[in-house]
């Protein structure tokens, strides 16, 4: 299989590497370290992380009975299922490992989705019938077929002919209809159009697979809600939480004792975050769609009245801001423009500042990122330290990742505080150590706010 890497416009590229060249004098090491982030981030990680709920059943109950779940599946599709295990460390993850890539011999009919469909393809998704843009004239039910993801961006939904644009094979798979079904019936069909039979990469397809015992999460996000360390009987606030994951893991570790309130700013982000509390039980969130940089902050030993919230009320806040989501994986091809990558830092700092309104004396702020720039991770940490005095960079339990990359006003002592995520620069000897670093790109600072 040929090596690839993800492609970003020209103007991005070179920001990104000029950005590394400044915090080193080694720009060969610069350069080589910007070819293999890049090039990981085209494949998708080789574990599948889930996260368990076991509010009334031990992880290993759950893991018993998710290991059935998962081998009727794969036996159904006469494949061998994959090696299960819990994770060592965090007692609430169960890890599945993935295979790849395969070698798949290509079919004469062809269907296209776009990327996001593709990537999800290559994380173990079948293929719904919205995700089908084009597909051959001829395709029957039970049909085999290749598919393709539109890199660019420009098929059209119904296209019956061979897509000559930019486009990568994800794998084949069976389709589950006729192409005049797919796109002439009305109302539109539902459900799985293209069972996918030989993917790229496997890996379990977990669509309704007891939504109410696990929720597919990658492990950084995880480590979000144990490094936040949230107490049952605690305040918290959640302020960017859509779709609920790190909502739901908190509220659990609460074991659903306190408040929790979660904030995003849609009606259907916030729907999607009740969805997934009602699933696993749990009832101490409050839920809003809000931009939360339009918060009131009012006055100290006040009630909420959302949207104001009193001064200094929580206890701990998980500020997981909008990035530039360059650490996604799997990711062929990104078409941010520089000028929207360069504003994510600005925009940031505006919910960090509000936060420390908002977080009591001796709180916890928890800052994560799902990128891999500078600007949105190490330097959002210097320029903290240099005009948010009142937040000290405080040490993290427990410690999975790496620590923080060279930065120009971070001392090694404090990069060590820092715990980042960055399958590029991570090559453990023990290959069975491969699922804590085998992950998507991720960036965790911790602060304590101290009376100044």
């Amino acid at each position: 299989m040929e090596n690839r890497q993800l492609e970003l416009k020209e103007d991005v590229r070179s920001y990104l590497a000029a950005s590394f060249q400044a915090e080193s004098e080694d720009e060969e090491e610069c350069n080589s370290y910007l070819c293999g982030l890049l090039e990981v981030m085209s494949s998708p990680p080789m574990f599948t992380t889930l996260r368990l709920n076991t509010a009334t059943r031990s992880s290993r109950e759950v893991e018993a009975m998710i290991r059935e779940e998962i081998q009727k599946v794969y036996s159904l599709r006469n494949l061998d299922p994959p090696r299960i295990f819990l994770h060592p460390v965090l007692d609430n993850v169960l890890i599945l490992e993935n295979r790849g890539p395969q070698q798949i011999r290509k079919m004469e009919k062809e269907v296209i989705v776009d990327q996001n469909c593709g990537m999800a393809v290559l994380r173990g998704a079948d293929i719904f019938v919205q995700g089908i843009l084009g597909a051959p004239a001829n395709m029957l039910l039970g049909d085999t077929v290749s598919v393709y993801a539109d890199l660019d961006g420009k098929c059209l939904r119904g296209n019956m002919q061979p897509w000559k644009g930019s486009r990568f094979h994800v794998g084949n798979g069976v389709a589950q209809m006729d192409r005049d079904v797919v796109f002439k019936t009305k109302p539109a069909p539902s459900g799985v159009g293209i069972l996918m039979t030989e993917p790229l990469y496997e890996a379990p397809c977990l669509s309704d697979l007891r939504p109410d015992l696990i929720m597919a999460q990658n492990l950084p996000s995880i480590m979000c809600s144990y490094v936040l360390d949230p107490q049952p009987g605690e305040r918290i606030l959640d302020m960017c939480a859509a779709p609920g994951g790190k909502t739901t893991h908190i509220a659990s570790k609460m074991k659903n004792e306190g408040e929790v309130i979660a904030i995003d700013r849609s009606d259907n982000k916030v729907d999607k975050i009740k969805s997934n509390l009602e699933k696993w039980g749990l009832t101490c969130v409050s839920c809003y769609a809000c931009d939360a940089l339009k918060i009131s902050v009012g006055p100290i030993g006040g009630n909420v009245n959302f949207p104001e919230i009193p001064a200094e009320y929580f206890d701990r806040i998980l500020v997981d801001v909008p990035c530039s989501a360059l650490g996604q994986r799997p990711s062929l091809k990104n078409n941010i423009s520089l000028n929207s990558l360069q504003s994510y830092a600005g925009y940031q700092r505006k919910f960090i500042r509000k936060a420390v309104q908002l977080l009591r004396p001796g709180g916890v702020l928890l800052y994560s990122t799902c990128t891999v720039t500078l600007e949105e991770n190490e330097k959002q940490v210097v320029w903290i330290q240099d005009n948010l005095p009142g937040l000290s960079l405080t040490a993290q339990c427990p410690v999975l990742g790496s620590a923080g990359r060279k930065c120009r006003g971070l001392t090694d002592e404090q990069r060590q505080l820092i715990q980042v995520f960055d399958p590029s620069r991570d090559t453990p000897c023990d290959k069975m150590a491969d699922y804590d670093k085998d992950t998507i790109g991720f960036f965790i600072a911790k602060f304590t706010k101290i009376k100044i």
